[in-house]
């Protein structure tokens, strides 16, 4: 599996994107972004493996839902990003239906109502889901630009990483689905 090359027009949307080892500080550093929206007026994506030091139960007892089972209250939530932190983005594989849905691809969607925390806390929610604060925004042709600036990498949105492993671990799995080893990779960017 290849990088994906941004010389052409096409939507990075679906795709994940990998911050490189130069993003050493900051609210990017070793992040893996799930593009949700991409064109060419601006992108929009959630980071996939920043935990908070809060609990879902904190975020449903804010919206005055409580969970069913203390496993629910007990989930992660995932700094979705540096802008609009106060808002949530619940990501999940398909299945229900919800006032506001956000079909990212066949394999997942965004929900940002909240009808779907409320299935959540009845323990009848989304298969897979996952709760974040904030997402990652870009202006027109910036996230081009910072692509081009090798600050960023992008690959097809890969499931197992966004669904099925640990936060901690999708970083390093995401450079490995590239079959790279990312302390190999150089700090400085170069164009060929």
């Amino acid at each position: 599996m290849s990088a994906r090359s941004i010389s052409t027009v096409d939507s990075l949307a679906n795709h994940l994107l990998i911050a490189m080892p130069s993003l050493s500080e900051g609210p990017f550093a070793q992040t893996v972004i799930l593009i949700c929206e991409h064109s060419q007026q601006n992108a929009l994506g959630i980071v996939l493996n920043k935990p908070l030091g809060m609990k879902l139960g904190d975020v449903m007892s804010q919206m005055k839902l409580e969970p069913a089972d203390i496993r629910i209250g007990e989930q992660p939530v995932l700094q979705g990003g540096p802008l609009n932190r106060d808002r949530g983005f619940v990501l999940h594989r398909p299945g229900g239906i919800w006032d506001s849905t956000h079909r990212v691809s066949d394999e997942v969607q965004v929900t940002t109502s909240r009808d779907v925390l409320a299935a959540i806390a009845r323990g009848e929610g989304p298969q897979d889901a996952f709760v974040a604060l904030g997402y990652a925004g870009w202006e027109a042709g910036q996230l081009e630009r910072e692509m081009l600036d090798n600050a960023w990498l992008s690959l097809p949105m890969d499931e197992h990483i966004v669904f099925d492993l640990p936060f901690e671990e999708r970083w390093q799995a995401a450079w490995q689905l590239l079959g790279v080893d990312s302390s190999r990779v150089s700090l400085t960017a170069g164009h060929a």
